[in-house]
């Protein structure tokens, strides 16, 4: 447990110690609670389960995930940041190393409901640590790599464990990535310093209610908090039912192979930061709608049968779901300002939530309709954003003197 001089300065070894802390952390969460989609088309006929069915394996880790994550903010302003996210870490690699060993798709989907709990700990209080200990400055760099361990962990999940489902089995490749889960909550315990910069905090029920009504009152967070939801669902349906259409004719493609689309999540990474950067420039209610063409773009070229056309659709629809989410997630917190911290549980809440609760929905759709069911789903999704990007550009700038002194303002100066 590592202690280090406060606050934490980008370029010193403790920042590094940290940051490769977060990108462990990052890489355990996303890993953990996305490893498992390739596999659904093997849990489909082990079990005797229709796709929509199947997808229960996604949803319901990350519908409780969306739950929590509102209680797990609070939590962590009582005990600390650093506490939970070990606890977090380790109980969910042990609760996956559990599903390898466990008989039955009933105790399959409880074990992955806990498992979705215990990861709440981890995207609900990551940024607050990182903002508590780090000076304002370096905030971003190290925030940076977390959510490049993200997208590794949610691409080296899927990848690794396709692969090896393909020669050692579903239950073999799970043990894999709950020992691989292990290590890395291993390396955030012994590389995160000790919090500094942490006060404890008491809510009550006042001004959590007074807090939830500021944001609300809001137009342009509302309309945020539904852009989350909405880019998820697209998100999960597409990749959850891409395995079930590319392991059927024509196709006929390996997990292995399957599990080798997921190496667009890299597109995501460079997506995140792209948009990100381009925003600062151009303000984010004249940027906002570009990442929404592309998720629009992307859902309807999937519907073309040439393979090739299949992964640029996906592989669009990637960098603007990633560049809408990290527009998104910046945005909120500037509006929010002193509610940032419940803004942030807010959003991650409609963010999980839509992929949970749309997913199945877009099985269904596959279920009927084929492929085209899925185009006009996620389509009409993405339409929705488009249409809220449209809304944002209308939305006005918060007065300078709303600002807080650490806020940035959303144009910038000149």
């Amino acid at each position: 447990m590592p202690t280090s001089a406060f606050p934490i300065v980008k370029g010193t070894p403790a920042f590094r110690r940290l940051s490769l802390a977060m990108l462990a952390a990052g890489f355990s969460t996303f890993s953990l609670l996305y490893g498992v989609q390739p596999l659904l088309p093997l849990f489909a006929q082990e079990y005797r389960l229709t796709p929509a069915e199947a997808s229960l394996a996604i949803s319901v880790a990350t519908a409780p995930l969306a739950v929590m994550i509102l209680v797990a903010g609070l939590v962590s302003d009582r005990i600390g940041r650093r506490p939970l996210m070990i606890a977090s870490l380790f109980t969910a690699a042990l609760l996956t190393l559990a599903v390898a060993l466990l008989p039955g798709w009933g105790t399959l989907l409880g074990l992955r409901l806990l498992t979705g709990v215990a990861l709440a700990g981890i995207p609900a209080v990551a940024m607050a640590y990182i903002a508590d200990e780090v000076e304002r400055a370096s905030v971003g760099a190290s925030m940076g790599l977390y959510i490049a361990g993200s997208a590794l962990g949610g691409m080296a999940g899927r990848l690794a464990v396709s692969m090896l489902a393909d020669y050692l089995g579903w239950r073999s490749s799970f043990a894999v990535l709950g020992i691989a889960a292990l290590l890395s909550a291993v390396v955030f315990w012994w590389l995160s310093p000790v919090p500094q910069g942490f006060v404890a905090r008491r809510h009550d029920a006042g001004s959590i209610i007074a807090s939830i009504r500021h944001l609300f009152a809001d137009p342009a967070i509302r309309l945020l908090f539904a852009a989350g939801g909405l880019i998820m669902g697209i998100f999960v349906t597409i990749y959850n039912y891409t395995s079930f259409r590319l392991i059927a004719p024509p196709y006929l493609l390996g997990h292995a192979a399957i599990g080798a689309i997921f190496l667009l999540y890299i597109l995501g990474s460079a997506s995140s930061a792209g948009f990100g950067a381009l925003s600062g420039r151009l303000s984010r209610r004249h940027t906002f709608w570009m990442p929404a063409v592309l998720i629009l773009a992307g859902a309807l070229l999937t519907a073309a049968q040439p393979l090739l056309a299949i992964i640029s659709g996906i592989g669009l629809a990637t960098i603007g779901i990633f560049g809408v989410h990290s527009i998104a997630s910046a945005w909120i917190s500037h509006r929010a300002g002193a509610d940032r911290g419940m803004a942030a549980a807010i959003y991650l809440f409609f963010y999980y939530m839509g992929g949970s609760l749309m997913g199945p929905v877009g099985g269904i759709a596959w279920a009927r309709l084929g492929w085209p069911g899925v185009v006009t789903f996620t389509g009409t999704l993405a339409a929705l954003v488009l249409i809220i990007a449209l809304l944002l550009i209308r939305v006005r700038p918060l007065p300078e003197n709303l600002l807080r002194p650490e806020d940035e303002p959303e144009m910038p100066p000149g």
